[in-house]
Formats: structure tokens, C-alpha cells, sequence
């Protein structure tokens, strides 16, 4: 069994952050909307604390990354933890190193008194949404995710 390591990530991992990131934007196919920097992922996960990431590696070997943040239910009076992005390299899946970091996610999730542990997944991403029922996470087809993003965010907040 291969050992698996998660650590919180460091202003030194940006670099590897990136090249995670670059890679899963790759496996869903929207490389062209990578628009981060490394020196974007030290100003936002480690100097403003907009978010946390997490590194994985197997074997000493680097294997993957999570970056999530907390939210907020009203209607549970409490916080969530949401999940931006889990990432294992095509050559290290299989591994346990995504169902370990889900684990230590949702860890720190019961830990901070969260109540609920949150994420989106690609509809057609088959191995994901069934590698996710496996551990019992339920999907929620009734939300329908909605986005503002750049000329149409901007055009919105001027009126």
C-alpha cells in the first residue's frame, strides 16, 4: 500500500499548485481559462486567505492538491466548507490519494463544526460522480449552478 501524505500547503507549493491546476483545466477541457499566475495563487491562498489548499503526495512524490474555503447556510445557522478543487495526477489516481484528501477534508470540516461539505462536479466527469456516490455524497440535480464572470460581471456591478 503506497504511503499517503497531506499536508497544508505552503507559499513555496504556488508553483506546484499551478501546474496542478494547468493539468486538471486540462483533463476538463478549458485549458484557455487558466488565467492564474503562481504569484496570483501566493496573493489569494496565502497572503489575503480568500482560500486553503491542501498538497498530497504519494510515496514522497507529489500527487495532488485540494484548494477549499468556508461559506455560510443561513438556514443552519452555521458553517460549510466548500470545496474548489481536488486534483490527483492521471499517473498517481488509483492510489487512495482523492478518497485520503476528501477524508482529511471533510475531517477538518467536523472539526471546524461545519455542516455541510460541499463541491460541483462536471456532469459528464463518470468516474468522479461514481467515485463520489461511493463514499456517499448525494448530487443535487434540483440547484442549477449560476455564474457572473468577467465583461458580464463587470457590465452587472456598473448598472
Amino acid at each position: 500500500m503506497p504511503a499517503i501524505a497531506i499536508r497544508p500547503a505552503t507559499i513555496e507549493d504556488a508553483e506546484l499548485i499551478l501546474r496542478f491546476i494547468r493539468e486538471l483545466a486540462i483533463y476538463e477541457k478549458a485549458e484557455d481559462e487558466v488565467v492564474a499566475s503562481a504569484d496570483d495563487i501566493r496573493k489569494s491562498i496565502f497572503d489575503a486567505g480568500s482560500a486553503r489548499a491542501l498538497v498530497c503526495s504519494v510515496d514522497g512524490e507529489p500527487a495532488g492538491f485540494a484548494v477549499y474555503f468556508f461559506n455560510y447556510s443561513t438556514w443552519q445557522g452555521r458553517k460549510g466548507l466548500y470545496l474548489e478543487d481536488l486534483y490527483v495526477t492521471p499517473a498517481l489516481r488509483g492510489s487512495g490519494a482523492g478518497k485520503a484528501l476528501l477524508r482529511h477534508l471533510a475531517g477538518i470540516a467536523v472539526a471546524e463544526g461545519c455542516g455541510r461539505f460541499e463541491w460541483s462536479v462536471l456532469d459528464w466527469n463518470e468516474p468522479a460522480l461514481k467515485f463520489y456516490e461511493s463514499i456517499g455524497a448525494s448530487p443535487m440535480p434540483e440547484w442549477v449552478k449560476h455564474r457572473l464572470a468577467g465583461k458580464a460581471l463587470e457590465d452587472f456591478a456598473r448598472g
